[in-house]
């Protein structure tokens, strides 16, 4: 009894990661038996602090980063119902379809967009099978090409940001930055924000993205079609005819919209201009009006009102407050932003009423308030669970578990991100970084990098995001495999959907090796935006 009652901590961890596997409830879990442990550890003389409960969950719903969390959630939810990813893999299949694997590498590309705009796992493999695996068997791509090249693209929004599991990652790793450099002595540190780790997955996004594509090109270029008319990359007669050319207007609506709604979400975080709220405010507006475009019937004036007011707004604000501008002048350009603004709204309100009659709105919108729900109760779960088990003494142990091991902070590294790893084969990573990033980081936070350098938050977010989005691929448990297994069609055979991936998995190993050799990849553009 007295070594249950000196590893309480412990067994805390190890009673909520067996009721993890075993299928229950992520949030009523960590809460459940965290308030279970706490009255054991009362009995046994610990002193629980849970009167510290009320202030930790007034500050999840409070947080303004978290805020960000339900608009970005809208955002990708309204384009994937609207038929979005559709119009892009069609648009961007034609334009690449006289290259060989131009079509696999449209789906790459339409992958990294919808990872830009969901970040959810299943939502982005789901939506890309039921849309392009087809088309990718018959263009005559291999089976087990084009179901690789679908899992891929859709673990891309672990990755590539904007997305909710960045901003997620960002706010545990903001928390956690600030208690290590506490325990370094600091108490007044320069903050981690969602715009750091969104600066710091950008490059090496960008460069696993890259590498996918010069495998698929290799792939395509090795198993081109010989005299016999054995395989076929794209380009002769066949994917002509079945990749239909969309005409010019539609081309540029369907491929620049969306990138350019993307690009102004993460421009304005990266740039400072808006907060991460704020952009992801611009984000579900924009999918608002793409959307209702979209399921319209494409009709351009639902696109001109809310765009045209929107940069008409921007240019008298711009104008208004130019320094010397006559009062005149400026009192003029105050009245037009005004009405602007109302044009802007009216324009926003025809979209969603667009989305209404289409019968679009309200699965999203339902949708969107579950997944919130879901988010906020499991972070609510965390919380508590992460102050009864620190209140346990669970930080020393795990401080004594990492410090302890061999090779320093490599070993330490090595051993979270295997973790990290096979609990990816079971659990979301929801339920990954609201348990392990808030027990682990603290302390490896006040590690040093290959450098001697103290480990960079930045770094460590995005080593842990790739790590995750390999777990997720990786056979024989990896969530998108089963996800796109259960969109597949049965003659998709799961051997080929395994030979398909195992590439995919070796480029992201590969990454996340010259990320550790090369922390710069990471770490640069986060600085160069702070100096």
């Amino acid at each position: 009894m007295s070594f249950a009652a000196d590893h309480l901590d412990l067994l805390l961890l190890a009673s909520v990661c067996g009721a993890l596997l075993l299928g229950f409830p992520v949030a009523f879990t960590l809460g459940g038996l965290a308030l279970l442990f706490a009255g054991l550890g009362s009995l046994a003389g610990h002193d629980i602090a849970l009167g510290a409960l009320p202030l930790r969950i007034y500050g999840i719903v409070t947080n303004p980063t978290l805020l960000a969390v339900p608009l970005f959630i809208v955002m990708g939810l309204v384009l994937e119902r609207s038929r979005i990813a559709e119009d892009l893999l069609i648009s961007m299949g034609a334009l690449l379809k006289r290259f060989p694997g131009g079509l696999a590498v449209s789906v790459t590309l339409v992958g990294a967009l919808l990872a830009a705009s969901t970040g959810i796992v299943g939502a982005t493999v789901v939506t890309m099978a039921l849309i392009a695996l087809p088309t990718l068997l018959r263009n005559g791509y291999a089976p087990s090409f084009s179901s690789g090249s679908i899992a891929a693209a859709g673990t891309l929004g672990q990755i590539i940001p904007p997305s909710i599991v960045l901003v997620i990652l960002s706010d545990q790793l903001s928390t956690a930055y600030q208690e290590a450099q506490r325990e370094r002595g600091l108490f007044a540190p320069e903050p981690f924000s969602v715009a750091d780790l969104f600066a710091a997955a950008l490059i090496p996004g960008l460069v696993l993205v890259a590498l996918y594509i010069a495998y698929q090109f290799g792939w395509s270029a090795l198993h081109a079609r010989d005299r016999s008319g054995s395989s076929i990359p794209d380009g002769d007669e066949r994917t002509s005819n079945t990749v239909s050319s969309p005409s010019p207007p539609s081309l540029l609506v369907s491929l620049l919209a969306p990138l350019a709604l993307i690009l102004c979400v993460l421009g304005a975080i990266l740039s400072g201009v808006a907060a991460t709220t704020e952009a992801a405010a611009l984000g579900a507006a924009g999918a608002i009006v793409l959307a209702g475009y979209r399921v319209s019937g494409r009709r351009l004036f639902l696109l001109a009102v809310p765009l045209g007011s929107a940069a008409a707004l921007v240019v008298c604000t711009a104008v208004a407050g130019i320094s010397g501008t006559a009062p005149v002048l400026a009192m003029a350009m105050s009245g037009l932003s005004v009405v602007f603004t109302v044009a802007l709204f009216a324009g926003l309100g025809l979209n969603l009423w667009a989305l209404y009659r289409a019968g679009e709105l309200s699965p999203a919108l339902d949708a969107s308030v579950r997944m919130t729900a879901m988010v906020f109760a499991i972070m609510i779960g965390a919380s508590l669970f992460a102050l009864v088990f620190r209140e346990l003494g669970g930080d020393e142990t795990v401080h004594g578990l990492l410090s302890g091991l061999p090779g320093g902070s490599l070993g330490a590294v090595l051993v979270v991100m295997l973790v990290m790893f096979a609990l990816g084969f079971f659990l979301d990573f929801l339920e990954i970084v609201f348990v392990v990033v808030p027990l682990v980081a603290p302390i490896l936070l006040q590690m040093t990098m290959p450098g001697g350098t103290p480990i960079s938050p930045a770094w460590l977010g995005v080593m842990m995001a790739i790590n995750l989005q390999t777990s997720f691929l990786t056979p024989p448990f990896g969530f998108a495999l089963f996800y796109l297994r259960g969109a597949a069609p049965d003659t998709l055979k799961t051997r080929d959907l395994y030979r398909g991936v195992m590439p995919f998995v070796a480029i992201q190993l590969l990454v996340l090796v010259v990320l550790w050799h090369v922390p710069g990849l990471a770490t640069w553009l986060p600085a160069a935006m702070a100096g």
